[in-house]
């Protein structure tokens, strides 16, 4: 049975454009990306960062810096960091485009009587400006074309460091990103309207993948970006790609119907997803994502959403999950409509989804496919983006609060939204064993009482 969704979640932020991608910067902070396009609608185009933490009762999001691309939208982003520096690759039609962000902590007495920048950008773009939970907490500092915002929780001065998501009080550093535009490269080479649909880091950092309208997919050394391997992998437009955990396969699905795995070294098919959809009826997958199998570091499971292609009556979309090492089919769930979006969370232990129609969000168990979560209506259309608050990140403390997980979601509709797991209460399995050996003990004093 789902669990309910809690009142304290729901909309974290709104932004004045539509969302199409979402990244987790770091452990606390999160990057949305989208725009409204070339056309000069007022639509901004760009990305903001956003910080997360919980203040006790829920989660809050405060903004941090807001970069604009110019004419040119962000349909799909990638995000690797290290304990040097922060690597932003944006897929801006046709390109790659890679950003610089520096995060720089400063240390220092916080000074609430600090001004702001208001909402005007700078000479490179970026726009610094007040969240409403700003408002209501603590407002942002100005350091030259860089933002400033809250110190993190965890992060403090002379105040004690929290362990608990709470954001501190008291003398703290602060923390501020400083945002720098580097290389591009062509990815995609279609000659009427070339785009970039998807780019994907491997877990290792040394290979970005990425895919488009002509069907190719493309592995480049990383940060480099110089080709290393351009396979002809479908002969339509690629709608998803994924690296396996070990970095040593790549999965991409596409508009042609086929899901297939790649070896990367040497660049080779190493197996196709083949399965007999229900009732006969056409099945497009949709999107793919890797998880880790717990307790187990050289397991993975494969995540698939698949759709009905076009009318196809009262089909329902599926969710799939993999064995990628023989290409094997282990599990299937039935949703009443189709599917847009699907997270993994970094320890693979939940999986979510967010549906096409009534944008809505779900979380299952990974590996029992047991929904433990449903959000109807989270969203006014389509679900464009999810991705669970991390668990497992080097650069600090999780974000934590009264609950089991926590996943972001984004739509056109440009809002950010929390949908949040409460901890399921059970009994544990020796506590029911003596509960079982006292129940029994009992009835035998009893009748014995009794001369039975």
């Amino acid at each position: 049975m789902s669990a309910a969704r809690k009142p304290t979640d729901g909309l974290l932020a709104r932004v004045n454009f539509p969302l199409y991608a979402i990244e987790m910067l770091t452990s606390r902070h999160v990057l949305v990306a989208g725009g409204g396009g070339a056309s000069k609608t007022g639509v901004a185009n760009g990305f903001e960062i956003y910080e997360i933490y919980h203040d006790g009762e829920k989660y809050v999001a405060d903004e941090v810096i807001r970069h604009e691309t110019g004419p040119t939208v962000v349909m799909n982003c990638a995000v690797k960091n290290d304990e040097k520096r922060t690597l932003l690759m944006a897929g801006q039609e046709s390109h790659c485009q890679m950003y610089l962000v520096n995060t720089i902590i400063d240390s220092g007495e916080y000074s609430p009587s600090a001004s702001t920048t208001g909402n005007k950008p700078d000479s490179e773009g970026l726009r610094k400006r007040r969240s409403i939970s700003q408002q209501r907490s603590v407002p942002l500092n100005a350091a030259g074309a860089t933002a400033t915002t809250p110190p993190p929780p965890g992060v403090a001065g002379d105040a004690k460091k929290s362990d608990d998501g709470k954001q501190p009080t008291g003398n703290r550093k602060q923390i501020r990103f400083e945002i720098k535009t580097a290389d591009s490269v062509q990815t995609d080479f279609t000659e009427a309207e070339p785009l970039q649909r998807v780019v994907r880091i491997s877990p290792n950092g040394r290979l970005m993948a990425t895919g488009g309208m002509d069907g190719h997919l493309r592995v480049w050394n990383f940060p480099k970006m110089t080709i290393a391997s351009d396979i002809a992998a479908h002969t339509k437009e690629i709608d998803d790609l994924d690296f396996s955990p070990d970095s040593k396969h790549v999965v991409s699905i596409a508009k042609d119907g086929l899901g297939v795995i790649w070896s990367i070294n040497p660049d080779k098919e190493s197996r196709k997803l083949v399965w007999s959809p229900p009732a006969n009826c056409r099945y497009l997958m949709k999107r793919c994502r890797y998880g880790l199998v717990e307790g187990q570091k050289d397991k993975f499971r494969l995540f698939t959403l698949a759709n009905p292609f076009a009318k196809a009556g009262k089909a329902k979309g599926l969710l799939q999950q993999w064995d990628p090492d023989a290409g094997r089919l282990t599990g299937v769930v039935e949703i009443d409509e189709s599917l847009a979006a699907l997270a993994v969370r970094d320890d693979g232990r939940f999986v979510a989804i967010g549906t096409m129609f009534s944008g809505s969000v779900s979380i299952y168990i990974a590996f029992s496919m047991q929904r433990v979560l449903h959000v109807p209506n989270a969203h006014a259309m389509f679900v464009t983006g999810l991705e669970f608050l991390p668990v497992t990140n080097f650069d600090g403390p999780a974000i934590t609060g009264d609950t089991e997980a926590a996943v972001l979601s984004i739509s056109v509709d440009n809002r950010i939204c929390v949908h949040s797991l409460p901890y399921r209460h059970s009994l544990p399995a020796w506590v029911a064993i003596i509960a079982i050996i006292c129940i029994l003990f009992l009835t035998f004093c009893f009748c014995s009482y009794v001369g039975l």
